[in-house]
């Protein structure tokens, strides 16, 4: 008995193509699978869920207008930026 862990990326019709040991080739072989998202993937419905609260921020954020105050946005830019030395910049 062989035990196998890998990291599969599916093909577009859903298949999974599993390299087997040169053992067990040409001949039936019994698979136990166990099915889960690979560490650092996200699920379809994860990301759906992820984007719909990232979208739900960005609408609170809109609706308060942070920067309604800002009458010349090049000024207020220049305001910000200040404080930050630029390399070859003086």
């Amino acid at each position: 008995m062989s035990t196998i862990t890998a990291i599969l990326e599916a093909d577009a019709d859903g298949t999974l193509h599993l390299p087997l040991p040169a053992e067990l080739r040409g001949g039936k072989v019994k698979v136990e699978a166990k099915l889960e998202p690979a560490p650092g993937e996200v699920s379809d419905a994860a990301e759906a869920e992820r984007q719909r609260r990232l979208l739900a921020i960005m609408e609170r954020i809109r609706a308060r207008n942070p920067f309604k105050g800002i009458k010349d946005p090049v000024a207020w830019q220049r305001e910000m930026r200040e404080d930050v030395k630029l390399p070859g910049r003086d």
